[in-house]
């Protein structure tokens, strides 16, 4: 093999981000309003996340998680859930195979101690008979630690979770962590440096856990998994990032197809969706 060739090779092994396949956005997309026929405006709704049939969805709305189902070619108007409306939930996230419902609340959970706190923390429900889902319950240490909040969730095949939480471990700002379930129990959660100094929110991790897409510096950024852990966070073409006006964009996620980018903060009120591509 010529010293050229082995060279690009030994590259190409050695950084796995460089063998996968990398997000873009075509030049000229524009973004749309995901359910503008059916959701109310302006509205609040964010953090979409569908069922493996992509015919039923769940999102937040004013701190309350609603379900729209898709009938034909529109979506029903969003209903809440049965657990949600007396305390503050939102961020809800779907185990890729749809049978686990994880979220952020404020509600109240009993601590080790025997005392009842309350915090926004992460919870879980389950896929009951029926469509129904049980009644949420607070994931102990060391995902949730009193004192610190956490945020953003979302979680892979294999049961890993990433979610953002400010000042955790003495570690100053708001940051991405990741946290992997070792079969009966989840390991302590690990710092993603994703950009730098830079705080990081709303870390969605791909079912495969092959990337990572993040806020970060009021725009959204993509992190490849390699060898060495994570590539350094690469921001998301202008048919994204410029179309901020204000504010930053949040709550990024990818459909299951892989086709469509979902993000809230942009030019209007609600979910906005764009079409992306990988090469």
């Amino acid at each position: 093999m010529r010293p050229t060739l082995l060279l690009i090779c030994s590259a190409f092994v050695a950084n796995g981000a460089l063998s996968q396949p990398r997000l873009t956005i075509a030049g000229g997309a524009r973004s749309t309003v995901f359910m503008q026929d059916s959701a109310s405006t302006p509205n609040a709704e964010s953090a979409p996340t569908f069922m493996p049939d992509g015919k039923t969805v769940y999102m937040a709305n004013n701190s309350i998680i609603c379900l729209s189902r898709k009938i034909g070619d529109r979506w029903t108007k969003p209903i809440p859930i049965s657990f949600t409306g007396q305390y503050k939930d939102w961020d809800p996230t779907l185990t890729p195979d749809g049978k686990r419902l994880l979220f952020v609340s404020n509600r109240p959970y009993v601590a080790s101690d025997g005392s009842t706190k309350s915090g926004n923390h992460l919870w879980m429900s389950q896929l009951l008979a029926g469509g129904k889902w049980s009644e949420p319950k607070h994931l102990d240490s060391p995902v949730n630690e009193y004192g610190f909040v956490n945020y953003g969730p979302s979680i892979s095949a294999s049961g890993t979770i990433c979610f953002c939480s400010r000042n955790r471990d003495g570690d100053k700002g708001m940051h991405a962590y990741l946290c992997r379930w070792k079969g009966d129990h989840y390991e302590k959660p690990q710092l993603l440096i994703l950009n730098g100094a830079e705080p990081t929110f709303d870390p969605y991790i791909s079912p495969d856990e092959r990337y990572i897409l993040f806020s970060s510096d009021s725009a959204l950024y993509i992190s490849y998994r390699t060898d060495q852990g994570w590539s350094p966070g690469e921001k998301l073409g202008p048919e994204v990032n410029e179309a901020a006006k204000t504010g930053m964009l949040w709550g990024p996620s990818i459909s299951r197809d892989g086709k469509t980018l979902y993000f809230s903060g942009g030019t209007t009120d609600g979910i906005e969706m764009i079409p992306v591509r990988w090469k």
